[in-house]
């Protein structure tokens, strides 16, 4: 931790089972805010940094499902794919998860 509390370049690892509604909102969040200013306020977020660690820091690591239609997509086609129906609301590159 640097000396004004901030983890540079250090990340945090998320893995997710269960690649349903609540994890596509999560990955599309994480996406759509991931270049948000660290010393703003942006809205539809409480802390653009948690504890040192700004949201570019959140990087996926493993996602596991049983839907045959999700295995062996990349997370960023799995959150779309049925029966998950949340609107989407950012553009996910591929994530090589």
């Amino acid at each position: 931790m640097d000396h004004d509390g901030r983890h540079r370049g250090k990340k945090i690892r998320v893995a997710i089972v269960g690649v349903g509604n609540c994890a596509s909102s999560l990955v599309q969040g994480v996406e759509f805010y991931r270049a948000a200013a660290e010393d703003g306020v942006v809205p539809g977020l409480m802390n653009v940094n948690l504890g040192g660690y700004p949201i570019h820091a959140i990087e996926f690591s493993a996602a596991f499902d049983v839907v045959e239609g999700k295995v062996g997509l990349d997370l960023a086609e799995a959150i779309f794919a049925p029966p998950n129906n949340t609107i989407k609301f950012a553009d996910v590159p591929n994530l090589k998860v």
